[in-house]
């Protein structure tokens, strides 16, 4: 568990402190300093993309947000998105929304970001080629062009690895608001990879 030196002080005014081998309950504490960014929530896509940097000698990696408990297996949950569907990257599918169009209008209506930045990112994307969602279309390669993104499950393959880089490298140059970037990312890594399938299994939320 990746915390930051303000929250392990909060945690620790209530009385959740690390034990004598820098645990909390089953969850290893790591606490991170000279932090790369201001924006947390762009700090919090260094762990959430880059896992594969962080842990080289790991062969899989599951991110949880901060809203979800992990309450199974690991390695059930490793078997059953990944194994069972034949995929290296596992993520769901928005709740509400399937089109990119329609996450910036919320973005935007919901002040998530600064309306130009967005504005910035979204014109980018579409003059590099990005369309709308057809759920009709016969070239349709995601059920979803929006991610819900607070829970993934990944095998540290060559592909998987490249395609969180390039996610990354979004978040980075763009907005901290990774599901405009989703589909932008895995379409262009498609079109630029024609030869190395990429296995993503994008799944309902249950």
């Amino acid at each position: 568990m990746f915390l930051d030196e303000l929250t392990l002080a909060s945690l620790s005014s209530e009385g959740v402190v690390p034990d004598e081998t820098g645990s909390i309950g089953l969850w290893r504490i790591v606490v991170v300093k000279n932090l790369p960014y201001k924006d947390m929530r762009r700090v919090g896509k260094v762990p959430k993309f880059l896992a594969q940097r962080l842990f080289p000698s790991a062969m899989y990696s599951i991110w949880l947000d901060s809203k979800l408990r992990l309450n199974a297996d690991p390695m059930l949950i490793i078997e059953y998105f990944l194994w069972r569907k034949k995929a290296e990257y596992a993520i769901s599918m928005h709740y509400d929304r399937t089109c990119v169009w329609e996450e910036v209008l919320q973005n935007k209506r919901l002040n998530k970001y600064n309306h130009t930045a967005i504005d910035e990112q979204f014109y980018f994307y579409q003059s590099d080629g990005l369309l709308k969602f057809n759920e009709s279309s016969k070239e349709l390669v995601l059920p979803s062009y929006v991610p819900e993104g607070s829970f993934i499950v990944r095998a540290h393959t060559p592909m998987s690895n490249l395609f969180s880089c390039l996610w990354f490298n979004e978040v980075n140059r763009f907005t901290s608001r990774d599901q405009l970037s989703f589909a932008y990312t895995y379409l262009k890594l498609r079109r630029m990879n024609t030869g190395k399938p990429f296995h993503l299994n994008m799944f309902k939320v249950i």
